[in-house]
């Protein structure tokens, strides 16, 4: 056999592997040979689909007008579904044509960075930030501007850290407000602050919503677009069914923006993949205009889970544990174990204590090079209270 060995695209040739599903990857491969592996690797829910989303989607396979192709924008119903839902959690009043609807929140991340972002762009990112917004804008030929803020700003960046990063080539800003992976909620004055400045210097936002109504103690996740309703003709919102109704392996997310943002990113979408799928389309629109009770449920699980393991991985020694406000991720500052020696290896990084910990203690946890600068390690508590409990007491004692 002859070896073909012509480049592959350097564009694509580029592109990591998502650090966190090579994590949970990992974690259920080794769960699959018999090891008792505990991952808080994945960010999804454990609970299954809500019933009522279920029951939608087996009856639209049985319609036969869902086996056919649809607009590429996706079903006129969703998008009217959409458009309520924007209005009362994003303070939003959008018309249709407005709305795009993705295979996943992460197709629309890709496309609305794909659609404001071109050869030599800077994104601005504050960070820690999720772990392919990088890797798109590497593929849109652009370059992103990290901002990094630590535990002691609650991981939250300040307009000054984004003023000193920005530059003539500055295109947009990706805000991700609660934020994966630290779980944290800007307030709707730091909100404001940060969308006025976006404004006040012509810069593109990217705003990812996906966690908006994953938020606990009376917390309530402001839009950039409520906070700054003139904001709304340079912001492309970012969202999906995926985290609050449990339906991450659906596929249908959406992007809400400027007319002329979703009708380029249309354009591109009908030579991607065309239209999401018609089942998975008809079960979010169950999830959008259905019962909330199971959303809610869903909730106060994860609030209760969140108390849960900040109490217990506070215990762990060398961890220092903010109390997150959204999404379903704790970020521990665990540069305090870093520079010593565990089990008669010297951990100098995250990634390398995360590496110990999977292999002496059977838990799966995300360094925070996936995310940023080394020092920290993402947890999910989007897993059984039993198990993750047994985890972080296996930190406990590994540490002790």
């Amino acid at each position: 056999m002859g070896s073909f060995s012509s480049p592959l695209s350097p564009r694509i040739s580029a592109i990591a592997e998502s650090a966190t599903l090579k994590v949970d990857a990992k974690a259920k491969a080794l769960k699959a040979e018999g090891r008792p592996v505990i991952s808080y690797a994945a960010g999804e829910p454990d609970f299954p689909t809500p019933q009522h989303v279920v029951d939608a989607a087996i009856a639209a396979a049985a319609d036969p007008k869902n086996h056919r192709y649809t607009p590429a924008a996706g079903l006129a119903e969703l998008r009217d579904a959409i458009t309520s839902k924007t209005a009362r959690d994003s303070g939003l009043d959008v018309p249709a044509a407005r709305i795009l609807v993705t295979n996943g929140g992460k197709q629309a991340v890709y496309q609305s960075i794909l659609t404001v972002i071109g050869d030599g762009d800077e994104l601005i990112l504050p960070t820690p930030a999720w772990t392919t917004y990088p890797e798109v804008v590497k593929l849109a030929g652009g370059v992103t501007v990290p901002v990094f803020a630590g535990a002691d700003q609650g991981y939250k960046v300040t307009v000054d850290q984004l003023e000193a990063a920005r530059t003539p080539r500055s295109r947009a800003l990706l805000f991700c407000s609660p934020s994966n992976p630290t779980g944290a909620v800007y307030t709707p004055e730091e909100t404001r602050a940060i969308g006025e400045w976006a404004e006040a210097h012509g810069l593109w936002v990217i705003s990812d919503e996906i966690y908006q109504n994953l938020t606990y103690d009376g917390v309530k996740a402001t839009s950039i677009v409520e906070a700054v309703p003139t904001l709304h003709d340079q912001t492309i919102l970012v969202n999906g069914v995926a985290k609050s109704f449990a339906m991450t392996g659906w596929r249908v997310g959406w992007m809400v923006g400027p007319e002329r943002a979703i009708k380029a990113a249309t354009n591109l979408q009908t030579h991607l993949t065309g239209n999401v799928n018609n089942i998975a389309q008809r079960a979010a629109l169950a999830a959008l205009t259905g019962p909330t009770e199971p959303v809610e449920e869903m909730r106060q699980a994860f609030e209760r889970r969140r108390g849960l393991i900040v109490e217990q991985l506070s215990a762990v020694p060398g961890f220092e544990v903010p109390t997150p406000e959204g999404a379903f991720y704790v970020y521990a500052d665990v540069r305090a174990l870093l520079g010593r020696e565990f089990g008669g290896r010297r951990i100098e990084t995250s990634l390398e204590l995360a590496d110990y910990v999977l292999d002496a203690a059977e838990v799966a946890v995300v360094p925070g090079e996936a995310f940023g600068p080394s020092g920290y390690v993402r947890m999910s508590y989007a897993l059984g209270d039993d198990e993750l409990v047994e985890g972080v007491q296996r930190l406990q004692r590994l540490f002790a």
